[in-house]
């Protein structure tokens, strides 16, 4: 093996470089010969070069042994060191599909492995920056990401929230930490002219969810003159949305009391206060009780968080995803939309749809998928790795049998 650029190598088993080969840049633990490369000479996020049986270089990884996931590729070939300048050049390539798509600086800038950068997430808000590592690799390579971003955007702030669940499988600590500027208090979302105030620090996640903008952006024709009722609303994504769009009277739903009085504020930020409603409930208990109430709506959201966060619990998921669903169809009104999703990987959407089939079919309804939804463009999908494949969601019109 020969290579320019100067990093130990971690030799894979006979034949475990083919899926590599193919697209994927993930190397899991069992497809490392650990007696020509023990993983225990790794520390994480230690930089190496994968090389296959035959000694010949594949490209270039960082390495977590503690994990199952234990390399991640980051250059294929051995043309481009691991640094700045390669973040540089992967933020730009990002950024100008970014600005093709949207007129207002407000997107995933960057989307993991979609975006070549495997573990890194960064969301934009205007001038700020919110940035999260999830693997042992980016956080060694935190200071470098901080550098290029600033090198591309020039951005007034950036905060990393590194906060999520993922990576504690990792090794890594959950914390909030300012890498650039001063973020003072909430900053701004603009979606088609609604302006959401988003904490950024405290919210969920990056404090957006961006993915569900394209179908919010499919949907908006549908709302005029119908009641709406967005269930897990969050901050009100769907439900201003659908206000702006025309809709009569929205309820936004959500067991979070922050992210009600959001809802509350954003109302009144854009002017629809005496459309839009909030209330801080469970969504399956709040849906039983408008079932047996008789409430009924026109369009019925249901975006809840993942039910499966882990294979061992699909069964257990799959089952909530139908009974959410038989629950929502049981307050659409006559002829009523229903929008339903699972951001759950491990979800299949065919099983999404054949609980939604056995919903409806228990409860005597009949159901027609209108569209199949997906994540928007600003988080786009790698063909050869099917976890970047996330988001499913069907909008269906439901009618009696």
């Amino acid at each position: 093996m020969t290579e320019s650029i100067e990093y130990p190598p971690l030799f894979l088993k006979p034949g475990e470089d083919a899926r590599l080969r193919a697209g994927h840049l993930w190397v899991f633990a069992n497809e490392v010969d650990v007696k020509r490369t023990p993983l225990t000479d790794f520390q994480p996020g230690d930089t190496c070069v994968l090389v296959d049986a035959k000694g010949k270089g594949i490209g270039l990884a960082y390495v977590n042994p503690a994990s199952l996931i234990c390399a991640r590729m980051v250059s294929r070939g051995l043309n481009h060191d691991w640094d700045r300048s390669l973040l540089v050049h992967r933020i730009k390539v990002a950024l100008g599909l970014r600005e093709r798509l949207f007129d207002t600086p407000h997107y995933r800038l960057f989307f993991g492995e979609s975006d070549g950068v495997p573990g890194l997430t960064l969301d934009r808000f205007g001038d700020v920056i919110v940035a999260q590592a999830t693997t042992a690799g980016i956080e060694r390579m935190k200071d470098e990401v901080a550098d290029a971003v600033q090198k591309v955007l020039k951005p007034a702030a950036m905060i990393w929230k590194n906060d999520a669940g993922i990576r504690e499988l990792e090794g890594l600590p959950s914390y909030s930490e300012l890498a650039l500027g001063e973020i003072d208090g909430p900053v701004s979302v603009m979606e088609s002219g609604v302006e959401f105030r988003v904490d950024v620090r405290e919210g969920q996640k990056t404090g957006w969810f961006y993915d569900q903008r394209a179908n919010r952006d499919l949907l908006a024709p549908l709302f005029r003159g119908k009641r709406v009722l967005d269930m897990f609303s969050y901050l009100g994504g769907w439900g201003l949305r659908g206000a702006a769009a025309g809709a009569s009277d929205v309820v936004c739903v959500d067991a979070s009391a922050d992210a009600v009085a959001a809802v509350d504020a954003n109302a009144v930020l854009n002017g629809l206060s005496d459309r839009v409603s909030a209330v801080r409930a469970d969504a399956f208990d709040f849906l039983r009780q408008l079932r047996e109430q008789r409430e009924h709506f026109d369009i019925v959201i249901l975006d809840p968080p993942a039910f499966v966060k882990r294979k061992k619990n699909l069964r257990e998921g799959r089952d909530a995803y139908r009974r959410l669903n038989e629950l929502g169809m049981q307050v659409c009104g006559k002829d009523g939309l229903l929008a339903t999703f699972s951001c759950s990987y491990h979800m299949p959407r065919a099983m999404l749809l054949d609980g939604i089939q056995r919903g409806a079919r228990h409860l005597d309804r009949q159901v027609q998928v209108l569209s199949q939804l997906q994540q928007s463009p600003d988080h786009p999908v790698h063909p050869a790795i099917p976890e970047t494949d996330y988001l499913k969601g069907f909008l269906c019109r439901v009618l009696p049998a």
